[in-house]
């Protein structure tokens, strides 16, 4: 009997150790129980500053372009200047056959030389009727001339002032035609309005140039040193834009490289198609890589914020942008601890936690989709390790 006694609480112990193993140190059925810990790694989460901003897409152009024109009609008969080539203001583009007009310049030269000389030959003309008029005034004070013949000195003289007059105005006709001539001819020579590069030449030599009003461009000089960078904002963010924001860019074109401009002029008006405001920033292009045309991916820097915490987007489960929330996992005491956050803004890879966490946490980054709560970990990299 005392035998069989022993027998029955030796086995009471067992099941009551057995019942025992199988509840965690707060009186709970651990049910992780078993388990080998789980490898992640880990990260310290720490507050930075936030850079806000505005992701929008938008065209550069060069800032400073003009197409280049004859302004008389006339055949080519020199081009001085190809393509690509990089030209200085004043610089020769193209000639235009003036040589008629050339002629016509020397005549009108020859003009001016001639009225000159008359009007030379007119003040010694009139120089000399105004000595005879004194002559005459002396001889009829003597009795010597009558009253006619000082009268008909003194219309001498007048007429003889009225001639030189009348040569002064010959040399200001024949010079003004002469200028007009000159004109006319340098517009011939058909220079480079600005420092640039040709980025067309549509002449040959024999082609028939038109004036301005009807004619084509003949060329086209672009300068890339400083482009401008239009973008369509929505309206809704038109307030925190402001001249003299900075911005990034990234281009298709030129991959793994960053540029950067600022906000030089914001349209007053809203575009009633979409609702957006176009904004226009200069960028400064010494390089010479940006090239007008192309398609940019630009972030306008807005503001900053202060003691932000941020995490990878890669440490959160089940991210949902629109509704602002996430599941995460943080590790203490070797264990993981599963929670729900509120989530802010998104840069990139980084995504805002407006609450739900706090800095000086041992945040998981790797290894979250193989745990559950309340799982014993290892952590192998990261911080906290």
């Amino acid at each position: 009997m005392t035998r069989n006694l022993l027998i029955f609480f030796l086995l009471l112990a067992v099941i009551w150790t057995s019942g025992c193993s199988s509840k965690s140190a707060d009186g709970k059925k651990d049910t992780n129980a078993g388990r080998p810990p789980v490898a992640v790694e880990t990260l310290s989460v720490s507050a930075s500053d936030l850079a806000e901003g505005i992701d929008v897409v938008g065209t550069l152009t060069p800032k400073f372009e003009t197409e280049v024109k004859s302004q008389i009609p006339g055949l080519i008969s020199d081009i001085f200047v190809t393509e690509w080539v990089r030209v200085r203001k004043n610089d020769p583009l193209a000639r235009i056959d003036l040589s008629e007009t050339g002629a016509l310049v020397n005549k009108a030269g020859a003009a001016v030389e001639s009225a000159k000389a008359g009007y030379l030959q007119a003040q010694v003309n009139a120089q000399r009727a105004e000595r005879e008029k004194i002559r005459m005034q002396k001889l009829r004070e003597f009795g010597l001339a009558t009253q006619q013949n000082y009268e008909d000195a003194g219309s001498e003289a007048e007429a003889a002032n009225a001639a030189v007059e009348a040569a002064r105005a010959q040399i200001s006709a024949a010079e003004g035609e002469l200028h007009a001539l000159q004109a006319r001819l340098s517009k011939g020579m058909i220079l480079s309005p600005m420092d640039g590069v040709v980025s067309l030449r549509d002449v040959n030599v024999g082609d028939l140039a038109s004036d301005t009003g009807a004619a084509k461009a003949l060329f086209k000089i672009v300068d890339n040193r400083i482009l401008k960078l239009t973008v369509s904002v929505p309206s809704v963010n038109m307030a925190s834009i402001k001249v003299g924001d900075p911005l990034t860019f990234t281009l298709d074109a030129l991959p793994g490289k960053t540029f950067s401009g600022k906000v030089m002029y914001i349209n007053p008006s809203v575009d009633e198609a979409d609702r957006s405001v176009k904004v226009i920033a200069e960028v400064i292009n010494s390089s010479g890589e940006l090239k007008g045309g192309l398609f940019a991916k630009v972030r306008i820097e807005t503001g900053t914020r202060r003691n932000i915490i941020q995490v990878p987007r890669s440490a959160l489960i089940g991210l949902n942008v629109a509704e602002k929330k996430a599941g995460l996992y943080t590790v203490e005491d070797d264990r993981a601890h599963y929670r729900e956050v509120v989530t802010g803004a998104v840069a990139g890879d980084q995504v805002e936690i407006a609450s739900g966490l706090n800095p000086g946490e041992l945040l998981v980054v790797r290894g979250a989709f193989n745990l559950k709560d309340n799982d014993k970990v290892a952590i192998t990299g990261g911080q906290g390790r």
